[in-house]
């Protein structure tokens, strides 16, 4: 694992259909036409795979994120990761 992997930062998910808390990595974040997104993985390996996440709502608690269901935004998206982790290999497809 490169020392770039292990600074990381862990954020907490709570899936809202499950309850279930999980735990990602932010790997990158990018504002695009004024949404903010997340580029995370489920944990610090070489071997995981990517999601975006777009935040839909803010409060004073907490933050709340949805996945990208749109194939436009989402090809967009990668793009623009890609640019910004330059050495990160991302596959495309949702």
């Amino acid at each position: 694992m490169s020392e770039e992997r292990r600074k990381l930062e862990q954020i907490k998910f709570i899936d809202n259909e499950t309850g279930e808390e999980h735990s990602l990595f932010v790997l990158e974040q990018t504002t695009l036409n004024e949404s903010k997104y997340l580029l995370v993985c489920e944990d610090d390996s070489d071997e995981t795979d990517a999601y975006i996440f777009k935040e839909v709502s803010e409060s004073d608690t907490e933050i709340t994120y949805v996945p990208i269901e749109d194939d436009n935004e989402y090809e967009a998206l990668i793009k623009v990761f890609t640019e910004l982790l330059e050495d990160a290999e991302i596959k495309s497809g949702s």
